[in-house]
């Protein structure tokens, strides 16, 4: 079913690639005379209207009563483009670790995995405080790498730490569940 919180992380799926776009082609004809950090800018600020939406569709969907199994499966996914584009785009540049980049889109991708299964399984893993708190902490560590803003690398790792930490969290609580 296609509702406002739907709607909204295919907004997100859209905007993943354009912000990518705006990070790894610098030469592109179109940008001629602006200022990279022009082009810094328009990514980190089509990153943080993204992460609004993220923020929104999750909002709209526990409270207006509009979850859906589709957007269970599509607001997640969407949340993962977001991630990977960010992340890839930066490595790209040279503004972040391939090792922590590496960890932290193992895990998304392992987890979101995991928690499609579960759907499938007529299980439901919400996300954890830990897992909304590591978000939190990816979106400044971009924001941060984006705009090439100090502290980057260490908000990265300390991003790092708490995505696998909550990337277990999500392992033990699917494990319990499948306990009989």
């Amino acid at each position: 079913m296609m509702n406002l919180p739907n709607i909204l992380a295919l907004i997100r799926v859209g905007l993943a690639p354009l912000m990518l776009w705006l990070l790894i082609d610098r030469n592109n004809p179109l940008f001629e005379g602006l200022h990279v950090s022009w082009l810094d800018f328009f990514a980190a600020l089509i990153f943080v209207i993204a992460s609004v939406t993220d923020f929104f569709d999750g909002f709209i969907a526990r409270n207006w009563d509009q979850k859906t199994t589709l957007g269970a499966i599509l607001d997640p996914l969407a949340d993962k483009m977001l991630i990977l584009a960010a992340f890839l785009g930066l490595m790209m540049i040279d503004r972040a670790n391939i090792w922590a980049v590496y960890l932290i889109l193992t895990r998304e991708f392992f987890i979101t995995g995991l928690r499609v299964m579960a759907i499938g399984e007529g299980k439901d893993i919400a996300a954890s405080m830990a897992g909304k708190v590591k978000t939190v902490f990816q979106m400044i560590a971009i924001g941060f790498m984006t705009m090439a803003w100090p502290f980057a690398s260490a908000l990265l790792w300390f991003a790092v730490a708490l995505t696998l930490y909550s990337g277990l969290e999500y392992i033990i609580g699917y494990t319990k569940g499948n306990k009989k």
